[in-house]
């Protein structure tokens, strides 16, 4: 159960993450940038939607999902089928952080600090399924 309370927890540090970059998009506004200068380019580059729907509302549809399972799995609810689920859609957004990574790196040749810290947070969240003898 701390496995689920964890990818809980985790997911509303992504929830407040993609809530700011939502907030200062809709508001026009240049997000902070903590470290570094590239948030701006990043942000606002060619790569920055997916079919027209920005990338910061896929993420926070993925973390308000992987929410809802974790606390799903917390109460124990179907643990065995959301439990599979969660698995895979954090397994995936960990391969779309990857991928976007590498856009910054490549690509964009610019460092999004907002960006970084999301893939982190589901990198730690696929570290915690992987390594937890819960899940």
């Amino acid at each position: 159960m701390t496995a689920f309370a964890l990818l809980f927890t985790l997911s509303a540090i992504g929830i407040s993450e993609t809530v700011y970059l939502i907030r200062t998009r809709i508001a026009a506004e240049q997000p902070v940038c903590p470290i570094g200068e590239g948030c701006a380019t990043v942000l606002t580059s060619k790569y920055s939607k997916i079919f027209l729907i920005p990338n910061d509302i896929l993420g926070l549809l993925a973390y308000v999902v992987i929410s809802f399972i974790a606390a799903l799995l917390v109460l124990e609810i179907n643990v065995d089928l959301w439990s599979l689920i969660i698995k895979i859609l954090v397994g995936a957004a960990s391969l779309v952080s990857l991928f976007f990574t590498y856009l910054q790196w490549r690509e964009i040749r610019a460092w999004c600090f907002w960006c970084l810290m999301s893939a982190f947070t589901i990198w730690l969240m696929g570290i915690i399924i992987i390594f937890s003898s819960v899940i």
